[in-house]
């Protein structure tokens, strides 16, 4: 039995040492609670562009196209 038990430590050690080596990135520090999931930036991003292509239909094109020349001089 004392044999198993040391085989899977050795065995468990070597497969660490090789992963740590091989730039795997490994995190021993337990579970992480990310809530956002990396999403919070993409639908901000599809937000905003959303309220900008509403904004741009809400203008009339003359006006739009006004605006857009009193702007460039």
């Amino acid at each position: 039995m004392w044999k198993l038990v040391l085989g899977f430590i050795v065995f468990a050690a070597i497969a660490l040492f090789v992963l740590m080596k091989s730039g795997g990135s490994i995190d021993l520090t337990g579970e992480k609670h990310d809530v956002t999931g990396g999403h919070a930036e993409q639908a901000a991003s599809d937000a905003a562009s959303a309220a900008m292509a509403a904004a741009s239909a809400a203008i009339p094109m003359d006006a739009a196209s006004a605006a857009a020349s009193g702007a460039s001089r």
